[in-house]
């Protein structure tokens, strides 16, 4: 620690200690320092470098958030050492902190002095000022009981005559749980990612037992009571006239075999924000038992339009089913099979460049409308793609057919009507990654619940999983949402006016004050 001149010691012993304590103590922040910097190089390698030495994502973020808290807590020993430098770090943060959001509650705290005298000639002080702070709090999650009366009322004239009002329905009729709770429950499984065992835990530290099995019945029943609403949502997805579509792994348990078993889940996605249509956002996603055509074929049976994918051969077999659709492929895919090869290959890096040159004249117009869209393509970015084609044809013809490159070559090639349709529409992005970014919160809840217990689980899940992440797309709170829905749904709100429970439509109504 830092001391002022007048306080050293006169004695020599005494100021060598002192010197060589701090240098010591230097040292240790020094190596310490340096090992963190290691550890970050070799995350930064993970996350840029080879393939095979990068981690997932998720993992990554991880890593990262240690050795962050492991950086702060340099930071916090140092502020306790040398008050300059604690001083220079609260300076800063308090200019870099940015605003809270003004809808919170405020409660203030007046912290006044211990004495209220003039320390010189004891008169009476009065208020020149005041300096404030604003801080961040949390009251923890609490849980109230709510209790019902109903009153019931009789004339003295008119015997037997009694009046009361009626109860209103609930969606767990007889049991605990308010709308508010379920909706609660549904938004921390599908939205955060906490299974039913971590919210019962969770709950048991507020002395309040509910079996992992209740609070599963909960989730069964709401989606139950919103399934006409899924099926409103998808028809009007399969109504629009372009569509993005994927499918990821749903690990199911199978009792009878004592293992899991591989369904799937399929996204359909919405998204005309990128040339100002006016349809809104929106994901639906259906689970199916596999991935084979005959779900594709089931899933997209109505569907009529431009239909954007990866390669996967089913969405081109459907496509050459009916007239009426058209396929888009997608460029980031193509990009993909170029970066699995890029080092060291100088074709796939030219190739990465190309293709990023083409990504800068999307970021360029992205939010115009179809039409200017369409005629920038053809004007700044058809030229470089045809001559993208030509090149690689050119370097495919030079390289060995069984180097990794040229199969990177020969997958652009083949699906090069795909990936060009984009230049003559301006409604249809370069990419599929509308519908892949819609996938990363089934991944996550993949990761935290392993796998569904059953297939009807799974179509809960997917079911559910639509409505949060169709409220996300249209900056709706799921929690408030779901609350509103389930407590109209199970008062017989009419079908006829299901569609203003559309997280879109609910939004319009319930716009936030």
């Amino acid at each position: 620690m830092e001391c002022a001149v007048e306080d050293l010691p006169d004695d020599p012993v005494l100021l060598r200690a002192m010197l060589l304590a701090e240098r010591a103590e230097k040292q240790q922040w020094i190596e310490r320092n340096a090992r963190l910097e290691q550890l970050l190089s070799q995350l930064r390698r993970m996350q840029f470098g080879k393939r095979s030495e990068r981690l997932d994502a998720d993992q990554l973020n991880l890593a990262f958030e240690d050795i962050e808290q492991a950086v702060a807590e340099v930071a916090a020993e140092e502020e306790k050492a040398n008050p300059e430098y604690k001083r220079a770090r609260s300076e800063k943060r308090r200019a870099g902190r940015g605003s809270l959001p003004d809808h919170l509650p405020q409660v203030d705290v007046v912290i006044e002095p211990e004495e209220n005298a003039c320390p010189c000639c004891g008169g009476a002080l009065h208020v020149i000022g005041e300096d404030v702070s604003k801080r961040l709090d949390v009251i923890p999650a609490h849980y109230q009981v709510i209790v019902t009366h109903r009153p019931k009322y009789a004339c003295r004239a008119c015997e037997g005559k009694v009046v009361q009002a009626a109860a209103p329905a609930h969606l767990i009729e007889g049991g605990l749980p308010t709308e508010r709770l379920v909706a609660s429950v549904l938004t921390a499984k599908y939205a955060d990612h906490t299974p039913l065992y971590r919210q019962a835990q969770i709950l048991a530290r507020q002395g309040i037992t509910i079996e992992r099995k209740t609070l599963a019945f909960w989730v069964g029943y709401a989606a139950a009571e919103m399934k006409p609403l899924w099926h409103l949502m998808r028809e009007d997805l399969l109504g629009s006239t372009k569509i993005f579509v994927d499918e990821t792994k749903a690990p199911v348990l199978d009792p009878g075999r004592g293992r899991t078993k591989t369904g799937y889940f399929w996204a359909i996605a919405r998204d005309d924000r990128p040339w100002g249509g006016g349809d809104p956002p929106m994901v639906i996603y259906t689970y199916a038992p596999g991935r084979g055509g005959k779900h594709a074929n089931t899933l997209l049976a109505t569907f009529r339009g431009v239909l954007q994918a990866d390669g996967y051969q089913v969405y081109k077999s459907f496509a050459l089913a009916h007239d009426a659709v058209t396929v888009a492929h997608c460029w980031a895919h193509a990009r993909r099979e170029f970066f699995d090869v890029s080092k060291p290959s100088p074709i796939a890096e030219e190739a990465l460049i190309r293709i990023a040159a083409l990504y800068q004249i999307e970021e360029d117009i992205r939010g115009q409308r179809a039409e200017v869209r369409h005629a920038v393509r053809q004007e700044k970015t058809r030229p470089l793609v045809e001559a993208f084609k030509t090149w690689c044809e050119a370097k495919l013809a030079m390289v060995s057919g069984k180097a990794p490159i040229a199969g990177a070559i020969r997958y652009t090639l083949n699906q090069w009507e795909g990936l060009t349709r984009f230049l003559d529409d301006g409604r249809i992005e370069m990419d599929n990654n509308t519908v892949e970014r819609c996938m990363r919160p089934i991944a996550l809840n993949r990761k935290n619940a392993l796998f569904a217990g059953h297939d009807d689980g799974a179509a809960n899940w997917a079911l559910i999983a639509s409505l949060i992440e169709t409220c996300k797309l249209n900056g709706v709170n799921p929690q408030t949402y779901l609350t509103d829905v389930l407590t109209k749904l199970v008062n017989n709100w009419p079908n006829s006016r299901l569609a203003e429970l559309t997280p879109w439509a609910w939004a319009a109504v319930n716009k936030p004050c």
